[in-house]
């Protein structure tokens, strides 16, 4: 038998310039039991590309298996857990800006003596009810001071 095909097919092999169709006969004709001696340095070449074995779908459990390790479980991940750090870091600013203006607050106000404020306050109150009242009823209820003034000072004496 003449084998110059495969001859010339394995040096056009070698030089890489084989198409996938070439490489497959190659393939075929070294799976065969019959292979010449001349020839039979290149069998387990060919023949182990096709004895490759697959992974499998259960390859990693069984790395993880013989490591002593379990499967990781998948983590399922929301919406809202997405988001948390984003509603940290707004957290964050809302209680930096809170105590900016808390500590702001004496500052713009000043150190005012309490007794001084206190009458600040109570002046403030009196004449905002007296506003608050009408006319009329202003004027009577300074007419029951005078009158409770008088009173005072009549059994005082």
């Amino acid at each position: 038998m003449d084998y110059k095909y495969i001859e010339q097919l394995l040096e056009r092999y070698w030089q890489c310039e084989t198409t996938l169709q070439e490489e497959s006969i190659l393939r075929t004709f070294f799976s065969q039991d019959d292979v010449p001696a001349c020839l039979q340095q290149y069998k387990a070449l060919f023949t182990l590309q096709q004895e490759k074995e697959t992974l499998g779908d259960d390859f990693d459990t069984r790395i993880l298996e013989k490591v002593g390790i379990e499967q990781p479980k998948a983590k399922i991940i929301t919406f809202t857990s997405r988001l948390m750090p984003l509603f940290r870091a707004a957290a964050v600013v809302a209680i930096i800006l809170t105590l900016g203006n808390a500590a702001q607050a004496p500052w713009d106000r000043g150190w005012d003596d309490p007794k001084e404020a206190y009458a600040k306050f109570h002046q403030q109150q009196v004449t905002d009810s007296v506003n608050s009242l009408g006319t009329i009823q202003a004027e009577n209820i300074t007419d029951t001071i005078k009158v409770g003034n008088t009173e005072r000072t009549t059994l005082v004496e």
